[in-house]
């Protein structure tokens, strides 16, 4: 009699469908290029965040120094001759920061002075300028040039009619920034002043 044979053949999956090495491959090949992507994507976000603290460093986080300057001036109560001149100097003291931060500042005192002989000196008070502002102190200054001694500089200065005066001030803080970070900053001026003696007024005020 002769022998019956059975032949095996793979099962075929539930859904009937085959997948080929080729179409695995391809499957292999996107998950590949997605997670390519996702390094791209937290390369960029990490070189974007490194752009924004370099700016924000050089920016925002750096420390200026503020600066002190006299504003619109004027004169009354003025006396003068050809060897003396007295007067009330009538100004502004603006300190102006520029700092992401407030800076606060200690009692200091504005030098006025004919040829570095001080003539009159007016005190400014503890203050604070704040984040990228101008403090602004009304000031009243005496000018008297009575304890200079007599020279020939000052009576031709008041004989041609046009006085020059130099102003000097110093005033030492800190500028505190993002509430953490102090750091010691120091404001000053140097100021020539022509005053019109005929005609007594400020003719000329330019600071540094």
């Amino acid at each position: 009699m002769a022998e019956k044979t059975h032949q095996a053949y793979p099962l075929a999956p539930a859904n009937g469908y085959t997948r080929s090495d080729g179409e695995s491959l391809s499957e292999d090949e996107l998950k590949r290029k997605k997670r390519i992507k996702c390094f791209a994507y937290i390369g960029i976000f990490i070189v974007f965040q490194i752009a924004v603290m370099t700016v924000f460093g050089l920016t925002v986080m750096k420390v200026k120094t503020p600066k002190v300057r006299l504003g619109t001036s004027t004169l009354s109560d003025v006396t003068s001759s050809t060897t003396s001149f007295t007067s009330t100097f009538n100004t502004q003291i603006r300190v102006k920061n520029t700092n992401w931060g407030p800076y606060k500042f200690d009692q200091g005192v504005v030098t006025f002075m004919h040829q570095g002989t001080p003539v009159g000196t007016v005190t400014v008070p503890k203050g604070k300028a704040g984040m990228r502002g101008t403090k602004k102190i009304n000031a009243s200054v005496s000018l008297n040039t009575a304890a200079l001694p007599n020279s020939s500089a000052l009576s031709s200065e008041l004989s041609g009619g046009v006085l020059t005066l130099t102003s000097e001030a110093k005033l030492t803080g800190k500028v505190e920034l993002m509430l953490i970070m102090k750091k010691k900053k120091s404001a000053s001026m140097n100021c020539t002043i022509q005053i019109d003696v005929s005609g007594q007024t400020v003719k000329s005020l330019e600071c540094k």
